[in-house]
């Protein structure tokens, strides 16, 4: 198994070429977020320049994925991002019953019933749809296209150690994802020949953060440009893995 750790990801033009009639404090706000995340893919993630991407969800060697902070956690939001801050799309849990959104108030039952979450483009226009099925134990999320047609499925293959899903398309394992250590924060993803394609780093928010919200942040850095459906699947992944452990757990142990 070819493995690499925190290898070389995409490179990016210096993005503080904001347009002369933004507002002030939007251009302040920007620059803070790039910032940010910038410090977040390096300092935390521990990824370091390299090549140029696309400018998209499906040609970015670097995304960083950002849950938006709630003291109430009711549905998932997400940004998500390239390594230097510029927004590319945004991930959206969607329909939620209200009956559900009390449940996941008072309880934590609803780990145990359906989620549907729409990966949207800088546009806001989806680009893939994400279905968990309700569960029991394992968790399968199902990815398919906005016009329904399939791309595939992530599964999760045990539930004691550290956790493992296949990455599925046309009936055939592509792929797998592989957590690194029992908490399940940081996985590794490979291809069918078992050499590691991607990985997912689960940054640390910071003690109050960590304590006092449900925000949860990933980055997720692609080694090279992958093929269909796999980048696909990839790109759905790193969006996949919290949803379907479902992390409530927020300590350290």
């Amino acid at each position: 198994m070819t493995t690499h750790s925190n290898t070389s990801a995409g490179q990016y033009p210096d993005p503080d070429g904001a347009t002369q009639d933004q507002p002030l404090l939007q251009k302040g706000a920007d620059a803070r977020v790039r910032r940010q995340v910038q410090r977040q893919v390096r300092e935390r993630a521990g990824v370091t320049g390299g090549g140029t991407g696309g400018g998209t969800l499906f040609t970015e060697p670097v995304l960083v994925v950002n849950q938006k902070a709630k003291l109430i956690e009711v549905t998932n939001e997400y940004r998500v991002m390239d390594q230097n801050g510029l927004e590319l799309g945004s991930v959206v849990q969607v329909g939620q019953s209200t009956l559900k959104k009390i449940m996941r108030l008072v309880s934590s039952l609803d780990q145990f019933m359906t989620h549907k979450l729409e990966i949207r483009d800088a546009d806001g226009q989806p680009v893939l749809l994400l279905t968990r099925p309700r569960k029991i134990f394992k968790s399968r999320v199902i990815v398919q296209r906005p016009d329904g047609s399939p791309v595939g499925e992530i599964v999760q293959q045990n539930m004691i150690g550290k956790i493992n899903f296949a990455i599925n398309a046309d009936g055939q394992q592509i792929g797998a994802i592989k957590a690194e250590n029992w908490r399940a924060w940081n996985f590794a993803i490979v291809d069918h020949a078992e050499n590691e394609v991607a990985r997912i780093t689960k940054t640390w928010e910071g003690m109050a953060r960590t304590m006092l919200t449900t925000a949860d942040n990933y980055v997720l850095q692609i080694h090279y440009q992958l093929p269909e459906p796999l980048v696909s699947l990839v790109v759905a992944t790193a969006l996949t893995v919290d949803t379907a452990l479902k992390q409530d757990a927020r300590g350290f142990g």
